[in-house]
C-alpha cells in the first residue's frame, strides 16, 4: 500500500509539472495573440489559473514525500535519531490535522457550489466546483501521504535529508 501511495503522489507531481508547462504555453499564446494579432483570447487567464491551482495542490503530497517542504529547525536534531523521529511525528501530525480540516471544509464548499450552481464571473462562466475541488483532492492526497510517511518513519525507514529523497516508490 505504501508503494501505491508513493506512486500516486509521484504521478500527480508529474501531472502538476505538465500543467505548469501548459501554463507557460498558454501564456505564450496569449502574448502572441494579444501583441502580434491584437486579438486577445477569452480563455487563457481563467484556464491558466485553473491549471495553477490544481497543479499546486496535486504536487503537495509528493513534495512531502521528498521532504522538500520548507523547514525551520528550531530544535537541533543532528545526531539524535529519537528526537528527530519525535519531532518529525509532531510535524506530520500538524500537517495531517491541517490537511484533514482543509479537506473537510473544502468538500463542504464544493458541495455548496454544486448545489447553488455557482460559476466564475468571467466570460467562460466555468462552474466554481471545478477549481474548488482541487482543495479537498490535494489535501486528501496530502493526508494519505502523511499517514504513509508516519508509517515509514516508525518502521525505521531512513529519513532522507531534505531534498534528497528518491523519486521511486520506496516502502
Amino acid at each position: 500500500m505504501i508503494r501505491f501511495v508513493d506512486r500516486i503522489s509521484a504521478w500527480m507531481a508529474r501531472l502538476a509539472a505538465w500543467m505548469f508547462f501548459a501554463i507557460g504555453l498558454m501564456v505564450t499564446w496569449e502574448v502572441v495573440t494579444r501583441k502580434v494579432f491584437n486579438d486577445p483570447t477569452i480563455w487563457v487567464d481563467e484556464v491558466a489559473r485553473f491549471f495553477q491551482v490544481w497543479a499546486v495542490y496535486l504536487a503537495a503530497a509528493h513534495i512531502l514525500k521528498r521532504r522538500d517542504m520548507i523547514v525551520v529547525e528550531i530544535i537541533p536534531v543532528e545526531g539524535h535519531p529519537l528526537r528527530r523521529r519525535i519531532l518529525d511525528s509532531v510535524t506530520l501530525a500538524v500537517i495531517g490535522v491541517f490537511s484533514f480540516v482543509a479537506c473537510w471544509y473544502g468538500m463542504q464548499i464544493v458541495i455548496e457550489s454544486v448545489q447553488m450552481g455557482r460559476h466564475t464571473s468571467t466570460m467562460l462562466a466555468a462552474p466554481k466546483w471545478m477549481t474548488e475541488s482541487a482543495i479537498p483532492v490535494g489535501f486528501g492526497l496530502l493526508l494519505v501521504q502523511v499517514v504513509v510517511e508516519f508509517v515509514k518513519l516508525w518502521r525505521g525507514a531512513a529519513i532522507p535529508a531534505q531534498g534528497h529523497a528518491s523519486d521511486g516508490g520506496e516502502s
